[in-house]
């Protein structure tokens, strides 16, 4: 079971850093971080891959996010800077077993946590 939090609201150029707190074992899963836009899809923005521990961010929020991995705390971060409208969403995190490959897409991932809200302001 995933358990978000960090969420807010926080005007353009602002910072949050989300926390998505996992209980049980992780390291055999696929971890992401996904946002849903109101009335959009749900897309990936960081991804955790196992085995190995690699953390990837998708293109669109390159160099303003990073995850990062605290093992001892069994939770994945997202720190968010330089933070625009566009990046309103609910965040998700949700998992995947490795097995069935590490892939952006969320079909197949399971254990979403209840989200947690980012709006940005103008």
């Amino acid at each position: 079971q995933l358990v978000e939090s960090g969420g807010g609201s926080v005007e353009a150029g602002g910072s949050l850093r989300l926390s998505c707190a996992a209980a049980g074992d992780t390291s055999s899963y696929c971890w992401g971080w996904f946002r849903q836009p109101p009335g959009e899809e749900r897309d990936m923005v960081a991804m955790l891959n196992n085995p190995g521990g690699a953390i990837s961010v998708s293109d669109s929020v390159q160099g303003r996010f990073t995850a990062t991995h605290d093992a001892a705390a069994n939770t994945l971060y997202l720190q968010m800077t330089d933070l625009k409208p566009e990046d309103t969403a609910v965040y998700y995190c949700g998992l995947r077993p490795s097995w069935a490959g590490c892939t952006p897409h969320p079909a197949g991932y399971h254990s979403w946590g209840q989200g947690t809200q980012v709006t940005v302001l103008t």
